[in-house]
């Protein structure tokens, strides 16, 4: 047992001391853990920076002349959530500067907005409205942003403010009319000219059309004859007038004609260009002649000729009267308009609103007419409806310029009758004789021998009667521009 005992020692003290390793073993881990600690702590997470604003301008001068452009815009940054990842919204405010906005104006912006433009109308409007700021005078501003974190642990950011001076503008009317004896309304403010605004300064106005001989100025509104604005102290100069005490200047028109007008009312200025071309683009037509009679307000429309634009053109039935040309509807009866020369109605000349002549040209019997005024040669050639007839069916063949003229019923215009030899061939109905072929005629509907229609001359329709040689011999033809039929009776 002993010596079993001593061998049993001898071993126990050949192992080492596990304890004592474990031990070590263990200070080795905690020194391991504790600097990966030291490690954790030493690291920040970044959480954003406070927000932001900026300004894109210190001094502001508006124009209204730029309304549309953009004055001012205010920048901000996303500012910080503290890390907590909650959405943001932004509030912008507006106040004058030293009012620590007290009264500011707000905007709600929302999420994912970081800038806000503000128009030169836009802000000039704000300034004027919401502060009363006195147009023409500069005033300080100061804006800052608020952002508005959507967490109740984390404090709301809020910009510094940052400050601008804006200089205000007093704003001129947006609309503009004509009037005056040289206007196409004349004084009559509700039928008052309107002028265009200009696209990219909308202070300047355009007219581009007639002026007659006389005078004018300008009205902001239909209805009203104040505000306008009149002449100044040179014919390029206007002046605001907004009482009846002050003097009531009018630009002068010494020549009727198209006119280039342009208007500024920031600037004040007038620039006013005559144009090559009649001073008018329609006429109109008036009397006991016409079908309106003399009812002025409903004068009929004599267009202008696209073709030559000195030339004006009426076509339609008149009866046995008499009729003049007025150049507009008013119905004061006061305009110009153009009357028959006394000792040659051939020529024309312009009747001056309230003078004593009373010229009229005068129809002795119903017909469908074509007048043609001319203003460049002061002419006027007044063209009863006639119908003729050609054609290789007829005796005078394709010679346009003895075309055969068919004879009008005297008690009904719109009948038409042909009588004499048709032979072997085509044939159809021109309404002149013009050597050109460029005329109106007269031709057969496909669909049915019986009718016609009225060929637009240029057109490159060609419908012809045709007639066999045994159609041929002696006919009487009856037509009837009316209802567009024809009655061929062989005798």
């Amino acid at each position: 047992m002993k010596e079993k005992i001593n061998n049993s020692h001898s071993l126990t003290l050949a192992i080492p001391n596990i304890s004592g390793v474990l031990i070590l073993l263990a200070i080795l881990l905690l020194s391991i853990f504790i600097t990966s600690c030291k490690d954790e702590l030493d690291y920040t997470i970044d959480q954003g920076k406070p927000v932001e604003m900026t300004a894109t301008a210190s001094e502001i001068v508006l124009s209204q002349k730029m309304m549309n452009n953009t004055a001012l815009s205010l920048q901000w940054t996303t500012g910080t959530n503290k890390g907590t990842g909650s959405a943001i919204s932004y509030w912008l405010e507006l106040d004058r500067s030293g009012n620590n906005f007290a009264s500011p104006k707000t905007w709600d912006m929302g999420k994912g907005i970081y800038v806000k433009h503000f128009t030169v109308k836009e802000l000039n409007d704000l300034l004027l409205n919401e502060w009363s700021i006195t147009a023409g005078t500069s005033v300080a501003l100061e804006a800052r942003v608020i952002a508005d974190v959507y967490n109740e642990a984390v404090e709301d950011g809020i910009s510094d403010p940052v400050t601008f001076t804006v200089n205000t503008y007093q704003p001129v009317s947006t609309t503009l009319y004509l009037i005056g004896s040289a206007a196409p309304g004349g004084w009559d403010v509700n039928n008052a000219t309107a002028l265009i605004p200009d696209e990219n300064d909308p202070t300047t106005f355009r007219y581009q059309g007639s002026l007659l001989e006389g005078e004018f100025k300008f009205i902001t509104e239909k209805g009203n004859f104040l505000p306008s604005y009149n002449k100044g102290g040179q014919n390029s100069q206007l002046v605001l007038r907004t009482s009846d005490d002050q003097p009531d200047e009018k630009f002068i028109v010494a020549e009727a004609g198209n006119y280039n007008l342009v208007v500024n009312l920031v600037d004040l200025t007038l620039s006013l260009n005559l144009l090559p071309g009649p001073p008018y683009d329609m006429l109109y037509m008036v009397g006991s002649a016409t079908s309106i009679g003399w009812d002025i307000g409903n004068a009929l429309e004599v267009p202008q000729n696209p073709d030559n634009l000195f030339q004006f053109i009426y076509e339609g039935v008149l009866v046995p009267g008499e009729f003049k040309f007025p150049v507009n509807r008013q119905t004061d009866w006061g305009q110009d308009m153009f009357m028959p020369v006394p000792d040659d109605p051939s020529r024309i000349y312009l009747h001056k609103g309230g003078d004593a002549d009373d010229n009229k040209w005068t129809i002795e019997s119903e017909n469908w007419y074509k007048i043609v005024l001319d203003l460049s040669k002061y002419t006027i050639s007044i063209d009863p409806f006639k119908l003729y007839i050609i054609g290789s069916a007829t005796p005078v063949g394709w010679s346009i310029d003895q075309a055969i003229e068919l004879e009008q019923d005297p008690d009904n215009w719109y009948l038409f009758r042909y009588t004499g030899e048709l032979g072997e061939g085509e044939f159809k109905f021109p309404v002149n004789r013009q050597t050109d072929w460029g005329q109106d005629m007269y031709m057969k509907d496909p669909s049915d021998p019986s009718k016609m229609y009225r060929h637009k001359g240029g057109d490159p329709d060609d419908s012809k009667w045709v007639f066999t040689a045994a159609d041929a011999g002696s006919y009487i033809l009856t037509l009837n521009v009316q209802e567009l039929t024809i009655d061929l009776q062989k005798q």
